[in-house]
């Protein structure tokens, strides 16, 4: 019988490559992206510090209530431009997209075109 590794699993391996080589720095800090099955977060990070500078989720009061689910492609959108305005108030404009190991499609790329659009730029 064939042992398969759990999505979990594969998704964290996965982003374990990715950060071999991406890497944010003070100039252009890393928005890492995190999808849980009720959520989504996005940090804004400096690896040089390891400090996170901005951070956004649907679990936050003020963006939960202008959103019907915070599950949704709808609810990953908004977070994107909720990260976009926030960094952009602390004058971050270029940013290194981590996916976190999340396939680029659906609510992810929702997120990153979302940010795109509020004028963040990577």
């Amino acid at each position: 019988m064939i042992s398969k590794e759990s999505r979990s699993e594969v998704r964290v391996n996965k982003h374990r490559k990715l950060r071999n080589h991406l890497a944010g720095t003070a100039e252009r800090p890393r928005l890492a992206v995190f999808r849980s099955n009720n959520h989504m977060y996005a940090q804004i990070i400096d690896d040089t510090v390891g400090n996170t500078l901005v951070s956004a989720s649907t679990v936050q009061k003020d963006v939960r209530a202008e959103l019907e689910k915070t599950n949704n492609v709808d609810a990953a959108a908004y977070l994107g431009t909720v990260i976009a305005k926030k960094a952009l108030e602390k004058g971050i404009t270029t940013v290194v997209f981590d996916r976190g190991g999340f396939i680029y499609q659906g609510k992810v790329q929702a997120l990153a075109d979302a940010a795109r659009e509020a004028g963040l730029e990577f």
